[in-house]
């Protein structure tokens, strides 16, 4: 089992879904955890829920000085900044791009691409000077494949993927860099998805997602020495054998 006992952790989007099982799944393992997102309630009851361990730091991921605040807070609290994992993510506007609100397309690409970008920017500089760090980035298939009615989503995540690469390119031999594609996950994005009725993955039905466990255990993995061969590559919990290697069963 991963130990990273006194470790620190920040999270985007750590107010449910992903996000809230990677904290719980990171501080199992000892970590400290910050958790951030616009939610104030949601990361309040779950640091609750954690304990002395949780910090819970409310931030818009797509605002700089917001962002930069929150990392500090986390050093300040903590002492470092071992892991940051970009998970902050929206699916909507799903339509048609020329029917889209260009202020909601937008807003995807603030926080999916933005938000990681602002992440990485506060926090490379504090693991350079520590001379060591993780960063990991939630993607998508959408990164690879271009969906109908997901055009800010595809374009976002497609985007995230690049600057996952670009960061490892730059900082790969003192950082690992990583991205994490996890399928489709039983969270409220799924809903959403659903709801809207476009493409095939609203055709999909609940049980089809695998659940957000799932990610959070293969998040823990992924800054364990272990995961070392797979830095500055975006690993796909689709793949059975990684999957195996996680331990990850149905």
């Amino acid at each position: 089992m991963t130990d990273l006992t006194s470790r620190t952790v920040l999270i985007t989007g750590a107010s449910r879904g992903i996000g809230a099982a990677a904290a719980r799944a990171f501080a199992s393992a000892g970590a400290n955890v910050a958790l951030l997102a616009r939610s104030t309630g949601e990361i309040a009851d779950l640091a609750g829920e954690i304990g002395e361990k949780a910090l819970a730091i409310p931030c818009d991921v797509a605002n700089w000085p917001e962002m930069a605040r929150a990392v500090q807070a986390t050093v300040d609290t903590f002492g470092s900044l071992d892991v940051v994992v970009g998970n902050a993510g929206l699916i909507e506007p799903i339509g048609g791009l020329a029917e889209t609100d260009p202020d909601d397309w937008t807003r995807v690409i603030d926080v999916n691409l933005k938000g990681v970008y602002y992440g990485m920017r506060a926090a490379v500089p504090i693991m350079q000077a520590q001379g060591a760090g993780t960063i990991i980035t939630i993607s998508s298939g959408a990164a690879h494949r271009a969906l109908p009615g997901w055009s800010a989503y595809c374009t976002s995540k497609a985007a995230a993927k690049m600057l996952s690469e670009a960061a490892h390119a730059e900082h790969g031999d003192t950082l690992r860099i990583m991205g994490l594609s996890p399928g489709t996950v039983a969270t409220q994005m799924q809903r959403d998805i659903k709801a809207s009725g476009v493409g095939p993955v609203a055709q999909l039905e609940w049980e089809d997602h695998i659940p957000p466990e799932w990610p959070a255990k293969a998040l823990v993995w992924m800054c364990d020495p272990a995961a070392d061969d797979l830095r500055g590559t975006e690993l796909s919990l689709r793949d059975e054998a990684l999957r195996a290697r996680i331990g990850l069963t149905a």
